[in-house]
């Protein structure tokens, strides 16, 4: 079966990984070979914002997808650097690193607000710009949701209510949602 790319390249945290990130995942396996998840955040330190390590999602997400599917998604570890040309570079090296040479690479999201800009910042690789899914839904609100203790499994694949569940058993969930219940959530985008 011929595909558009070679490989497509999704930028995010997916802190947590919700049905809208896995539409947009099954959309790039249907158009390339591969996927490349590139998660953001991927740093060790946990906190509210960032709850779940790069390992961890790596799970949740491999969870919700076919053993198939799972052999044609690859991940790299995006560390926060706070200054787009170095993290701009990051992401190029670590996408070089495990694509093969001349390959056709493609870049796949969604303008949703200013804090899609960084899509623009890789112009070599062609944009695979999506619409809106699954009504917008944003992984913020679901956060602040888990940490009160609900877990919305409307909006999560079975993968990710199962992990969820599991991690709040967890001490770190329990010093996490002390942390959030004790500290201003306006910063948790």
């Amino acid at each position: 079966m011929n595909k558009t790319f070679d490989y497509l390249v999704y930028i995010g945290r997916f802190q947590p990984f919700h049905l809208a990130h896995k539409q947009t995942v099954e959309i790039a396996l249907a158009n390339s070979q591969y996927v490349i998840l590139a998660l953001g955040s991927a740093q060790d330190e946990r906190n509210i914002k960032n709850p779940f390590s790069a390992i961890e999602r790596e799970q949740m997400i491999l969870s919700s997808f076919s053993q198939a599917e799972q052999e044609r998604i690859i991940f790299v570890h995006v560390i926060d650097v706070y200054n787009d040309e170095k993290w701009v570079k990051q992401v190029k090296s670590l996408v070089n690193g495990v694509v093969k040479p001349e390959t056709k690479i493609g870049l796949i999201g969604h303008f949703k607000d200013d804090s899609s800009y960084y899509l623009r910042l890789f112009p070599e690789w062609e944009m695979f710009e999506l619409d809106s899914l699954n009504g917008s839904i944003s992984a913020t609100p679901m956060r602040e949701a888990y940490f009160r203790g609900e877990i919305r499994e409307q909006v999560f694949p079975n993968g990710t209510i199962s992990f969820l569940q599991e991690f709040q058993k967890t001490p770190i969930y329990q010093q996490l949602q002390n942390k959030y219940q004790t500290q201003d959530t306006s910063n948790l985008e």
